[in-house]
Formats: C-alpha cells, sequence, structure tokens
C-alpha cells in the first residue's frame, strides 16, 4: 500500500542554555495511507515533537517531509496553508486547546471560515453535521467550553479537526487527560471515523494498552531516535530492543499464571542535550559494550521489524 506520509532524516533541535537539545534527531519512517502508526515512549523521548514538526507546527532543523510524495518540509505562504488543511491536530489537553471565550459552535466554524472554501449556508450545515457526528447534542451548541466535561470538550476537538475532511491527524495523546470509560468512547470515536474516512493516524501515547488497542503499527522511540519499530501485535510478542522490553515488562497484567517479569533499568539516563555519538541507551542497557558506543542503524531484524540495536540478534537468538 502507498505511504501517505514519509520522513527522512528528520531533525528538531532546541537551543538551550547549556547546548542544543536533539528533541528529535534522525528520524526515518513511513505510515501507510489509512493505518495508524503508534509512538512510544518515556516522557520527554520526543514523541510530541516529532508529531508537531511532521505536520509543521514546528519548522523542522534538517530532514525531508512528505505528504502523497511531495516535499512539505520547506513549504511557506500559501503552500503551507493549502497543505495544513490536509493535515490536522488533536491536543492533548481537551481544555487548553479550546478558546474559552468560543462557544461549540464558534470552535468548529472557525476553520471552516478561515478556509475559504465553504458559503455561509454550507457552513452552517457543515457546523450542525459536525457536532452531530461527533456525539454533541444540539442542545450543546452554544454551550462554552468551561460548561463541558473532558470527554465533551475532547469531542469538540475532533470535530474541528475533521471540519476541512484532512487525510492525516496527528493524534496527541488524546485520551490520557480523560478517565477509562469515556477513553473507550473517544477511541471508539477516531476508529470510526478512520474507517468512514480511511484517515490516517500518527497516535502519540504513553500508554501502552492504549496503543496496542488502536495501532496498526508502532515506532518506540527513545531520547529523540527511533529504536524499534514493527506491527503492533508483533512488538509485543516479540520485543527486539532491551528498551522496548523494559518498557513492555511495565505494563500492569492480569495473567496470574504468566505474570510478566518487571526488568528495573539503572543507570544514568543520558542528557538530550549536546549528546554524544551512538546508542543513548547505552548507560541502561544490561548488555552494552564498547560496540554500542558506535552510532546505531534501524536494521530489519525480522520482516517487517526493524530495531536499532547491534546486539538484538544476539540477545534474541
Amino acid at each position: 500500500m502507498a505511504s501517505l506520509i514519509e520522513i527522512k532524516d528528520l531533525k528538531k533541535y532546541f537551543s538551550v542554555p547549556a547546548g542544543t537539545n536533539h528533541a528529535v534527531d534522525g528520524i526515518t519512517m513511513k505510515i501507510e495511507k489509512g493505518k495508524t502508526m503508534g509512538i512510544v515512549g518515556e516522557s520527554g523521548c520526543g514523541k510530541s515533537t516529532l508529531g508537531r514538526t511532521v505536520i509543521r507546527l514546528y519548522e523542522p532543523t534538517d530532514g525531508q517531509i512528505f505528504l502523497n510524495g511531495e516535499d512539505i518540509s520547506k513549504l511557506k505562504g500559501k503552500g503551507l496553508h493549502s497543505v495544513r488543511q490536509k493535515m490536522q491536530i488533536i491536543f492533548q489537553d481537551p481544555y487548553a486547546s479550546l478558546n474559552p471565550r468560543y462557544t461549540l459552535d464558534d470552535v468548529v466554524r472557525e476553520p471552516l471560515v478561515e478556509s475559504h472554501r465553504f458559503n455561509k449556508a454550507e457552513i452552517e450545515e457543515k457546523v450542525t453535521e459536525l457536532l452531530s457526528r461527533v456525539g454533541i447534542e444540539e442542545r450543546l451548541r452554544y454551550a462554552y467550553p468551561h460548561e463541558l466535561d473532558g470527554g465533551r470538550r475532547q469531542r469538540v476537538g475532533i470535530a474541528r479537526a475533521i471540519a476541512l475532511d484532512p487525510e492525516f491527524i496527528m493524534c496527541d495523546e488524546p485520551v490520557s487527560a480523560l478517565d477509562v470509560s469515556i477513553q473507550a468512547q473517544v477511541l471508539n470515536l477516531l476508529m470510526d471515523l478512520q474507517q468512514e474516512e480511511n484517515l490516517t493516524y500518527m497516535f502519540v501515547t504513553h500508554d501502552l494498552s492504549v496503543v496496542r488497542h488502536i495501532s496498526n503499527d508502532i515506532s518506540v522511540m527513545y531520547l529523540g531516535q527511533l529504536v524499534e519499530t514493527s506491527p503492533s501485535r508483533k512488538l509485543f510478542e516479540r520485543p527486539l530492543h532491551p528498551y522496548t522490553k523494559a518498557l513492555l515488562s511495565a505494563v500492569p497484567s492480569t495473567d496470574i499464571l504468566h505474570p510478566m517479569k518487571r526488568i528495573l533499568l539503572k543507570g544514568e539516563i543520558t542528557s538530550p542535550i549536546n549528546p554524544a555519538p551512538g546508542c543513548r541507551f547505552a548507560k541502561r542497557c544490561p548488555y552494552a559494550t564498547e560496540e554500542c558506543l558506535q552510532p546505531q542503524k534501524l536494521e530489519e531484524l525480522e520482516k517487517n521489524h526493524f530495531v536499532a540495536c547491534c546486539k538484538a540478534k544476539e540477545i534474541n537468538d
């Protein structure tokens, strides 16, 4: 299947008093049309920065971003405005991402007006349709965000994201601020919309049970770099990178007959500021040797299963 999104050696650096923070450092990946790519990793690994750079909320420091084969990494002005209608975002905090002075009608109406693609009658019809589609009752149409619970606020954020019929949506931990019962409803809504519209998602989260449920493929990040990527089921059945193994061992299990043995990581976390070449997980890895001080590249160790670790084959045989 053709890739909707392709990124090549993408980098996003931030200047800080101590030097340069390598938030996203040389990431290459493809996301097939109509599929969901889950991005996981511990807090501060660069997941959200990656997603925001892909949709050009952040300017990339280097590398290329392709949408349907078109390089959008250096677009500006009208070209970027046009592309942004095809790429949208659902933010993590459904309260902070909505203007408190706007009613729900205003929130959903704004992108339709700014696109200059619809007349007044079409906008009116579209707003009604969008709010209904995400499960917002008509009686709440002129309510303000503070009058709603978190689940409804996030549904409004989803309605805004799909208003211009995008092809790609970056979901930045869209259910982490919600109660568990509401999480399931929002996830099901996202999956229904994906099936109806053939949407492509990048789903950023730290919740491994959520990403397993919604993703077709999963990429694991550690300090700005990809360390492993594979189909979702394969990653959970047979993780190959030592960091992924430790990450999955922390997932609570209800299987008392086959409990997961917890892997406790020791050692100092490498700083993302001016990092030295080589594996950034080496200081915490029980298998690290001198060889790990050399740059690590993603290699296909098994079919469609890529890992950036020179010891992966040895420790998984």
